[in-house]
């Protein structure tokens, strides 16, 4: 992954270039970022089962024929309780302003439930139109999808509505034909093979976060998060990157370290695997535990996850 570099200048006046900015937003599990990763066709976002871990905008690059596609796969908006809560609900929001087109993602197994009607309320006071993808349709019956469908309709906020299956891929590509043909003429922002313009460091941070979410989903919080301390180019191509997770007790740093160090051996082993197939290149990855109580209050914490500190 490149960092962002000079528009890229087309040259085919009969099929010119295009570039579209789609912000994907949704309540929280609603398969955003499963999405974000089949549109770009490679993994530039976590993905876990476990609810609200999506914390930062991030940038996923997509290409459709002669058409570059920058989507902004945000946090999931949910009623915030904390700090980090409503840092990370002004960040989607932010992220739909930035857009030129807004794509809704809705578990059409769970349906129009108060959190959706509070997104379509908030796009309708903000006069914006959305794309509507109804996610999971593997899940529910024809029927009760095609009720479900009617019902969004009547909303009158949404331009289209897409029948999809995130997992499998299922209406996806369809779904990105259309957002390419709704997309401006206008020279490509990034380099072709650029797939994200999330920083290598917080790409890793965020590779690891995701592993202690699937080991550890039923004994630790949200309470933790991941931090790049240092990343080294080495001579040989190989990558030397420390990392520290934050947690917030003493009984959560036993719990990641694990008996003998086993389940911090087994983190990064799933995570330096990761890394190595995302950044094409060898890893050498050390973990550190960090006993870190108020660090969902450090304003720093928020400037490396790109959230705004909000009062």
């Amino acid at each position: 992954m490149a960092d962002s570099q000079e528009p890229h200048v087309g040259s085919a006046n009969d099929n010119p270039e295009k570039c579209g900015f789609v912000a994907i937003i949704g309540a929280p599990n609603a398969g955003k970022s499963t999405l974000l990763n089949e549109l770009v066709g490679a993994k530039v976002a976590i993905v876990t089962h476990k609810v609200q871990t999506t914390r930062t905008r991030i940038t996923g690059i997509g290409m459709h024929e002669n058409t570059q596609l920058v989507f902004i796969d945000t946090p999931g908006i949910f009623e915030p309780k904390r700090r980090l809560d409503r840092a990370m609900v002004n960040a989607a929001w932010k992220g739909s302003e930035d857009a030129e087109t807004t794509v809704l993602v809705v578990d059409a197994k769970k349906g129009l439930t108060p959190e959706v009607e509070r997104i379509i309320d908030g796009l309708k006071a903000a006069g914006r139109n959305a794309v509507l993808a109804l996610n999971k349709i593997d899940s529910i019956k024809r029927d009760t999808l095609l009720a479900l469908a009617q019902s969004m309709n009547e909303k009158d906020v949404f331009t289209d509505i897409f029948m999809i299956s995130a997992l499998s891929g299922d209406g996806v590509s369809d779904l990105k034909g259309y957002l390419s043909d709704l997309a401006p003429v206008g020279p490509w922002m990034y380099p072709e093979d650029q797939i994200s313009d999330t920083t290598m460091r917080l790409l890793a941070a965020e590779i690891t976060r995701e592993k202690v979410y699937l080991r550890l989903h039923e004994e630790l919080p949200y309470a933790i998060t991941v931090e790049t301390e240092a990343w080294e180019d080495k001579p040989d191509g190989s990558v030397r990157i420390e990392q520290v997770i934050h947690v917030q007790r003493d009984t959560q740093k036993g719990i990641v370290i694990g008996k003998g160090g086993s389940m911090l051996k087994t983190l990064g082993q799933m995570a330096r695997e990761d890394m190595t197939e995302n950044f094409d290149r060898k890893v050498h990855l050390f973990l550190h535990v960090r006993v870190t109580e108020k660090w969902a209050d450090d304003k720093t914490m928020f400037q490396d996850m790109g959230l705004e500190y909000v009062d």
